[in-house]
């Protein structure tokens, strides 16, 4: 008994105070992106955002929560109240789950698995079944449409993002995260937003439509489908709707950094730049990138429908296909191709 605990107790309790302490510290995260991404919106159109809640407003998401969590939970008629329920739930799950394989740091991770890439990316294809459900036990016109448009628009761009992952692990050969990491390793002149730099761009413009961002926000177009998939949630579901949202946008963020952005190495590999710890380096580019999307938010206006997967299909999947093969060919004439 003693030695099955040594053996299996002792690494279990490790893994759940590693994945207690992850969750807390990205939750409190995702509390002030909110805040930040709201400041950003604001500070475009000349206002102030919050700014009351707080020194400087910086409390103001832990008050929406109180708020969220103490209102009354309404739930349709003729909803179909388990799946109602348990769609905030699977989605907010599955956003938090992608966190597991993501390393901050060379060894700052709860599960260093060596297919890490593959996992996120099943995750984030699994989030669109928590739109879905929700969309669809509402029982009602506008979170089915919503529901249904965010099907289509995750499917058609998880597309292009898949080859683009591609042309990232051909150039590595690994599909481990520290092992992308540290082959960008030297300086920003190494790190794959170089050589790879349409791919980088299509990557991007493919996680704001993967995360239901401004432009790509169809699923929830205010003006046409009030709040889309989410119409019929109130209280805490659907701060939990929002709140896996957020989640993901920063997974991809991360997702990004360690694809293109050389993960936790700093741009130039000498001091003083050395001297900075490499988490803060990690973090540092996942705020760039959530800054980048607070922004876009603030100054692109909405895409038709239409448009929206013109530019899926007929742009970048074909781009990113062309990619892939031009990658492969380089490796194979050059010689470089990983071992």
């Amino acid at each position: 008994m003693v030695d099955i605990l040594i053996t299996y107790g002792i690494p279990a309790g490790i893994i759940i105070a590693k994945s207690v302490f992850m969750l807390v510290c990205l939750l409190i995260f995702v509390a002030f992106a909110l805040y930040a991404d709201r400041k950003v919106w604001a500070a475009v159109g000349y206002r102030k955002g919050p700014n009351v809640v707080g020194p400087f407003g910086l409390l103001q998401s832990f008050a929406d929560l109180a708020k969220f969590m103490f209102k009354e939970l309404i739930i349709p008629a003729g909803a179909n109240k388990g799946v109602f329920l348990i769609a905030p739930l699977l989605s907010t799950t599955l956003a938090l789950s992608a966190w597991a394989v993501i390393p901050m740091a060379d060894g700052v991770v709860i599960s260093n698995i060596n297919v890490g890439i593959l996992f996120i990316f099943a995750i984030s294809s699994l989030e669109v079944y928590g739109i879905i459900m929700a969309g669809w036990a509402s029982n009602s016109k506008y979170p089915f449409l919503g529901a249904l448009r965010s099907a289509a628009q995750m499917v058609s761009y998880e597309v292009s993002m898949g080859f683009v992952i591609v042309c990232v692990l051909m150039t590595v050969g690994s599909l481990n995260l520290s092992d992308i990491v540290n082959a960008q390793s030297g300086g920003f002149w190494n790190w794959y937003f170089l050589p790879h730099f349409p791919m980088f761009v299509i990557f991007f413009i493919s996680t704001l439509a993967e995360t239901n961002r401004p432009p790509f926000d169809l699923p929830e177009a205010e003006a046409e489908l009030v709040a889309g998939y989410a119409v019929e949630y109130s209280s805490s579901p659907y701060m939990m709707m929002f709140m896996a949202e957020y989640v993901a946008i920063l997974a991809l963020c991360a997702l990004t950094t360690i694809l293109f952005l050389g993960g936790w190495h700093a741009p130039i590999d000498m001091a003083p730049f050395t001297w900075v710890p490499p988490f803060i380096w990690f973090w540092a580019k996942v705020i760039f990138l959530f800054f980048m999307f607070a922004v876009i938010k603030a100054i692109v206006p909405r895409y038709r429908y239409d448009q929206l997967m013109r530019l899926g299909w007929k742009v970048f999947l074909p781009i990113s296909l062309f990619w892939v093969v031009a990658t492969a060919s380089f490796l194979v004439f050059t010689g470089t191709v990983p071992q």
